[in-house]
């Protein structure tokens, strides 16, 4: 477990490059499942489709009622948009780039805050570069640790306004630029179309979007899910966990993501399959049954905090000083995995 008031360090590379090459090695059917979902884009408009009508909806019903039914619906619906964005970020939905770009877009649309191209540039940072502190917008800052510490309610607030602090992190990340023509583009779509819901729709139906984004990242059982990747809860340093639980239907397998770290080129629908073709590998890692008790444990247990995760001063075996090399993707074994 974690130290009071410091990250776990490592000193070895991350560990799904070479779990990758092993799979490959003893299961090289695994191969089969990497490529696109494009049935994908139409899941994205049926849930664009059904936050656009709960937002119509949401003027005729009471404060109390719009905030159950973002915390009961909404969330969900907002959680799996995120999902979709994901899986745009690796080019699973269709094989072209952009088409990707424009159906995260879409997705975003109901999210409030305009973050799926910028979503996608620190995502596969994270993959490369998972637990540099520097590189890996997924960790939590170091001021954000202490200013949260290791109380219920702090962590509580932090779950409760996870999407700010997450967007605070860039800030302190290295080598990527904070804007550039396709994450501006998404900024201005992305107001425009709140503006236009709040003065055809009024302020409850921009409300209960706001809402749902909260709750779906936030201090809610969804909300587990950023406890349940990489925080590490079981002796030892395992730094990737998965879930396993019912919700996965609801959030496209989002809770498999050992698997989706070590082929993050094989879409949602895939991931159970790889998970089947090599169980002597993950039956042996720890994982995750129920997101609710999670956030309970996380809430209430003083030994996790902030600090229970592992960092690293190693980039895929290249030093933090030296000379940047440009992302590209990385082949393993003749088969292409996007990082």
């Amino acid at each position: 477990m974690a130290s009071h008031d410091e990250f776990i360090f490592s000193g070895a590379p991350e560990p799904h490059r070479n779990r990758t090459k092993e799979i490959l090695r003893r299961h090289p059917e695994v191969r089969a499942l990497i490529g696109t979902n494009p049935r994908t884009f139409w899941w994205t408009v049926v849930i664009v489709a059904g936050q656009l009508a709960l937002a119509v909806l949401a003027p005729r019903l009471s404060w109390l009622l719009v905030l159950v039914l973002a915390f009961c619906i909404g969330a969900f619906a907002n959680h799996a948009l995120f999902v979709i964005i994901h899986e745009c970020a690796h080019k699973l939905v269709f094989r072209r780039k952009v088409p990707n770009i424009l159906t995260a877009m879409f997705a975003n649309l109901p999210l409030f805050v305009p973050g799926a191209l910028s979503f996608q540039k620190y995502h596969l940072k994270h993959h490369a570069f998972q637990g540099v502190y520097e590189l890996d917008a997924d960790l939590p800052s170091r001021w954000e640790a202490r200013l949260i510490g290791h109380s219920v309610p702090g962590k509580a607030l932090w779950l409760l306004l996870y999407p700010i602090f997450q967007a605070l992190r860039p800030f302190r990340i290295k080598e990527v630029p904070l804007l550039d023509g396709w994450t501006t583009l998404n900024m201005v779509v992305q107001i425009g179309f709140d503006l236009a819901v709040y003065s055809l729709l009024g302020p409850k139906a921009l409300v209960y979007l706001a809402l749902s984004l909260f709750f779906s990242i936030g201090l809610h059982p969804l909300g587990a899910r950023w406890i349940q990747r990489h925080f590490i809860t079981t002796a030892g340093e395992q730094e990737t966990y998965s879930y396993y639980g019912s919700l996965n239907a609801l959030t496209f397998n989002v809770g498999y993501h050992n698997e989706h770290h070590d082929f993050p080129s094989v879409p949602w629908n895939h991931l159970p399959r790889v998970r089947a073709a090599a169980p002597e590998v993950y039956q042996e890692l720890s994982y995750h049954r129920s997101w609710t008790r999670l956030l309970f444990r996380f809430l209430f247990d003083p030994s996790l905090s902030l600090w229970s995760r592992v960092i690293r001063r190693n980039r895929n075996d290249v030093a933090l000083d030296a000379p940047v090399v440009p992302d590209q993707e990385v082949k393993l074994e003749g088969t292409a995995t996007a990082f």
